[in-house]
């Protein structure tokens, strides 16, 4: 058992270092293949030839994060198996694979990134900041019964948001009330100092602002 564990763990390092070798060419195609879903060409190249963590140089993606803003589930499922992915690695901007699939309201996804260990708390966003700004009850749900934290605040430069105040911005009434329902506190403030009601009128959200008034 030690000996197999030894050799996996030089397999591993030997395949990171030939994906640290790839060619400009090899990171474009093998990137082009995640945005056209041709998940034979991504686990062709896959460890051989590029890191399952590297990003895009174009967007700052890695390909799991790409994958799923493309809707390219096929080459997701290839990504997600590979023994070397970090279902963690960030975009450039911060995004996860796990706040893009709540976000784009992909619930097999976020179940297979929860269920290979993917982060439901992080500092700054979160993906419930993302479920709850694109109005997804279901994947917020989720996101609560792995312990998500229902006030988590994005950080201070970023507004201080949290996600009911993100949820009234964007007007989702339904996930709004979801949300207060599981015990989001409507009293807490921005970084402007406003409540989720202030911040539902400012964004002319009227009816919102009105239930979120407690």
């Amino acid at each position: 058992m030690l000996l197999r564990r030894a050799l996996y763990s030089i397999l591993l390092s030997a395949t990171a270092s030939l994906a640290m070798a790839a060619t400009p060419a090899q990171v474009s195609n093998f990137f082009r293949a995640v945005q056209m879903d041709d998940a034979r060409t991504v686990k062709t190249m896959l460890g051989a030839q590029v890191d399952p963590n590297d990003t895009n140089p174009i967007g700052g993606e890695p390909a799991l994060v790409l994958a799923l803003r493309e809707g390219s589930m096929a080459v997701f499922q290839t990504v997600l198996e590979h023994p070397g992915t970090r279902v963690d690695t960030p975009a450039i901007n911060g995004n996860t694979a796990l706040m893009m699939a709540a976000f784009k309201g992909n619930r097999p996804a976020a179940e297979a990134l929860i269920a290979k260990g993917a982060a439901i708390n992080r500092p700054g966003w979160t993906p419930l900041h993302y479920a709850a700004a694109a109005g997804d009850d279901a994947i917020a749900g989720l996101l609560l019964e792995h312990g998500a934290k229902i006030d988590a605040l994005s950080l201070r430069a970023s507004g201080g948001y949290t996600p009911l105040m993100l949820a009234a911005r964007e007007g989702k009434e339904e996930t709004a009330r979801f949300l207060l329902e599981h015990g989001a506190d409507p009293r807490l403030k921005n970084g402007e100092g406003l409540t989720a009601a202030q911040i539902a009128a400012r964004a002319e959200h009227p009816s919102l602002a009105k239930a979120l008034t407690r």
